[in-house]
């Protein structure tokens, strides 16, 4: 894999194709490619896992910030065959979801997510996310160097993702001391249980690396940007607005130093 050019493939996209599923895709595309050009690294591109058999075999890097897209069984396949002969997959945001389904409840309306076979490539799976707040990220130091030059905290505006982190020999990187699953009645996704939450009854992983055959997956929950064209928020905490209003852009995360340090640091890691 490291004898190949210096290459990225990035999906950028929402579900159904051509919807921004509550993200702006545009901007989350345009910063991958400025910072993989500003570090030489030729890249392609696509809104979904469609044809991602073609591009794998010439990337040594995978990035994805989707909502909604995700790996079919065959696609998941050739992921992993990828990642164990020497690929590496950088998941943003959006990733560790996936197909939605409907409960068998007439007092609720609201979906849970499936447990599909890209989840446990990832290692990660998506439960729910809380309305967007502000909050503390915590910095683990890394020996793969994902972390170096990072703040040892750093605040930002986010969807305070709740995800379940599968691997136990997953390194983690970054955490948040997010408590409890918070949602108003009837907002986000349902789930059974939040495996997300960490023992301590308020910690939950925002980031973590782990080790997959000769390659690797890093995956990043932090992420969230919207505009008013985009924007699916019907409200937000008030740690970010007292009356509740949702911002008409929000890309705090992306403006963040940190997070733009984090990016690079994983495409560095990515070229292996």
């Amino acid at each position: 894999m490291s004898q190949l050019p210096a290459r990225a493939h990035v999906i950028c996209g929402g579900f159904p194709p051509g919807r921004p599923a509550g993200h702006d895709h545009d901007y989350a595309r345009l910063r991958l490619l400025e910072l993989l050009a500003d570090q030489e690294i030729h890249a392609s591109t696509a809104n979904d896992f469609v044809d991602i058999e073609r591009w794998l075999p010439i990337s040594r890097l995978l990035i994805t910030y989707v909502a909604g897209p995700y790996p079919g069984p065959d696609q998941d396949r050739a992921i992993r065959a990828w990642i164990n002969a020497g690929g590496h997959w950088l998941g943003l945001h959006g990733t560790t979801g996936g197909r939605a389904v409907r409960l068998d409840s007439p007092n609720d309306r609201r979906r849970a997510m499936a447990r599909l076979e890209h989840h446990e490539t990832l290692g990660g799976f998506f439960l729910n996310h809380p309305p967007v707040r502000r909050f503390q990220v915590k910095v683990h130091s890394s020996d793969d160097r994902l972390t170096e030059g990072l703040p040892e905290t750093f605040e930002t505006i986010d969807e305070p993702y709740m995800v379940e982190c599968s691997d136990p020999k997953a390194r983690v990187l970054l955490t948040a001391e997010l408590g409890p699953d918070n949602s108003p009645r009837g907002f986000g996704f349902q789930y059974e249980k939040d495996t997300a939450l960490l023992p301590d009854g308020k910690t939950r992983v925002m980031g973590y690396t782990r080790d997959v055959g000769e390659g690797g997956v890093t995956y990043v929950a932090l992420g969230h940007c919207h505009t008013p064209s985009t924007n699916s928020q019907p409200f937000v905490d008030t740690s970010v607005d007292p009356e509740g209003k949702t911002p008409p852009v929000v890309r705090t995360t992306w403006e963040t130093a940190a997070y733009t340090r984090l990016l690079r640091n994983s495409m560095v890691w990515g070229m292996g």
